[in-house]
C-alpha cells in the first residue's frame, strides 16, 4: 500500500512539475499570437486609413472649380480627376463609396462646376445628376434658306456653317426619313422648320438638323394635305408651294390668297412668273430684278418654265404650309405689292392688274 501511495504521489509530483511549464508555454504562445494579431490589425488598419482616409492633396476646400469628365471614363479615372482638382479628399475612398452606392454605371461625362472639398456623397450625386446643360437661343425666321440658317447657327451657336451645309445637302442619305426620298438634289430646303430653338452647348450640325426635321414633322401634323393630294399634288409640291408663299406674302391673312393665285395658274397651265423663284438662284440679291434676270436658264425660273420649281425655295412656317394645302377659293390670277405694310392687291383680269401695278409705282416710286 505504501508503495502504491508513493507511486501515486510520485506521479502527481511529476505531473505538477511538468504541468506548470506546459501551461506557461501555451500562455506565452497565446499572448504572442494575440500580439501578432494586434500588430497585424493595427498595420491593416493603418494601411486602410492611409488608402481611404488620407488626403491625396493639400488643396483648400471651398474653391469653385470646373472639372471635365471625358466620355467613357472609368470610375477609377473619375476619382483621380476629382482628387487632382481637390473636389474630393481621397480617390480610393470615392471609388469605394461609388461602389457601395451602386453608382459606377450612372456617373455621367461632361463639364461640371464643382467646389473643392465636397463630400463623397455630394460629388457622386453631382455626377449621377449630370452636368448643368447650357443652351443658346437661336431664332430661325420663316423664309430663311439653308445658307442663311447655316450662317445663323455658326454665329450664335458656334456650329460650323460648312458642316451644316454638307449635311443639309445630303438629303435622305444622311437623314433617312420617308418624305426626303424625293428631295430635289438631296436638299433639305423646305424641311428645316423655322422656329426659336434652344440649342444645347456642344450640339453638332446633325443635332440641330435632326431637331428641325423633328419640328417639321410635328408641325405637319396640323396640316391637312388630303385635299391637295386629291387634286394631284404630292406632299413635296405642297411644301414647295408653301416655300413660295412664304417668300411672297408678308401678311398671314394674304397667304391663302397668294396660294389661290398659284393654284389657279397651275390649274390653267399658266407660268407662275414669281420673282421670289428667281431671287432664290441669285443669292444675296436685295435689288429689284432686272429683265436680264428673267432670262436665266434654271428650273427655278418660273418666268421661263411652267409649273412649280423642282424643290422648295425657302423654309416655310406653319401658316404658309396650311395655306398651300388649303388655298382661298378665288378666281385671282394676279397680285402686286401695293401697301407699305406689305399688303398686295389681287386681281382677276390683266387690266385690273395693270391699274394695281400703277398704284404700286406711286407708292414705291418704281
Amino acid at each position: 500500500m505504501t508503495t502504491d501511495r508513493g507511486t501515486v504521489a510520485s506521479r502527481r509530483e511529476v505531473g505538477a512539475r511538468n504541468g506548470v511549464p506546459k501551461r506557461s508555454r501555451i500562455r506565452a504562445i497565446l499572448i504572442a499570437v494575440v500580439l501578432i494579431l494586434v500588430v497585424m490589425t493595427a498595420a491593416v488598419g493603418g494601411a486602410l486609413w492611409y488608402l481611404l482616409e488620407s488626403s491625396d492633396h493639400d488643396i483648400a476646400p471651398g474653391t469653385p472649380v470646373v472639372v471635365e469628365i471625358p466620355s467613357g471614363t472609368s470610375t477609377a479615372d473619375i476619382a483621380e480627376i476629382l482628387s487632382s482638382a481637390g473636389v474630393i479628399k481621397n480617390a480610393n475612398r470615392f471609388r469605394l463609396e461609388s461602389r457601395l452606392a451602386e453608382a459606377d454605371a450612372d456617373l455621367r461625362a461632361g463639364e461640371y462646376e464643382l467646389v473643392t472639398g465636397m463630400t463623397y456623397d455630394d460629388a457622386i450625386d453631382a455626377l449621377v445628376t449630370g452636368p448643368e446643360i447650357r443652351y443658346t437661343t437661336v431664332t430661325i425666321p420663316e423664309g430663311f434658306v439653308i445658307d442663311q440658317i447655316a450662317a445663323r447657327y455658326e454665329e450664335l451657336a458656334g456650329i460650323p456653317a460648312s458642316e451644316f451645309l454638307d449635311l443639309a445637302y445630303s438629303g435622305y442619305e444622311a437623314f433617312p426619313r420617308g418624305y426626303l426620298l424625293d428631295a430635289y438634289e438631296g436638299s433639305l430646303e423646305g424641311y428645316l422648320f423655322p422656329k426659336t430653338y434652344r440649342v444645347e452647348e456642344g450640339a453638332t450640325a446633325r443635332d440641330v438638323i435632326d431637331m428641325m426635321l423633328d419640328q417639321f414633322e410635328k408641325e405637319m401634323e396640323q396640316v391637312d394635305i388630303g385635299p391637295a393630294l386629291e387634286r394631284g399634288f404630292t406632299a413635296q409640291e405642297v411644301v414647295t408651294m408653301a416655300s413660295i408663299i412664304e417668300r411672297e406674302a408678308q401678311l398671314d391673312v394674304e397667304r391663302p390668297l397668294v396660294s389661290s393665285v398659284i393654284h389657279n395658274r397651275l390649274g390653267i397651265g399658266m407660268r407662275l412668273e414669281i420673282d421670289a423663284t428667281i431671287e432664290y438662284i441669285l443669292p444675296g440679291n436685295t435689288f429689284r430684278l432686272r429683265n436680264s434676270d428673267l432670262e436665266i436658264e434654271s428650273p427655278y425660273n418660273t418666268y421661263k418654265h411652267t409649273g412649280l420649281t423642282p424643290g422648295p425655295i425657302s423654309n416655310p412656317g406653319l401658316a404658309s404650309l396650311q395655306a398651300a394645302a388649303a388655298p382661298a377659293d378665288t378666281d385671282y390670277i394676279y397680285y402686286v405689292l401695293t401697301g407699305l405694310d406689305g399688303s398686295h392687291t389681287f386681281t382677276v383680269t390683266w387690266g385690273d392688274f395693270l391699274k394695281a401695278k400703277a398704284r404700286s409705282k406711286e407708292v414705291f416710286g418704281k
